[in-house]
């Protein structure tokens, strides 16, 4: 891997581990998913690749972000307003 992007890779990796502590199926679960992932690509040496690699990394985290959002906007709606047919 360029060293230029490991910095880059290993801050994404430790972004997903802490955002992975909330999901849904279980932190256990995401971290041996997120673990398996980073390992899968860990011989690629192409910069170009490994941007893209990053890129997808970004997306995932932009999706985790989204999910959690929405999770705690459903919490809030569901205390404070009431399902009563009107």
């Amino acid at each position: 891997m360029a060293n230029s992007l490991r910095g880059e890779v290993v801050k994404l990796y430790k972004t997903l581990l802490y955002l992975g502590r909330e999901y849904p199926a279980g932190a256990e679960y995401f971290r041996s998913r997120l673990k398996a992932a980073f390992l899968k690509n860990k011989d690629e040496k192409d910069p170009e690749k490994i941007k893209q690699l990053i890129a997808r990394g970004e997306f995932v985290v932009k999706e985790l972000e989204a999910l959690y959002f929405l999770r705690k906007y459903r919490a809030m709606k569901q205390r404070y307003y009431n399902n009563e047919p009107q």
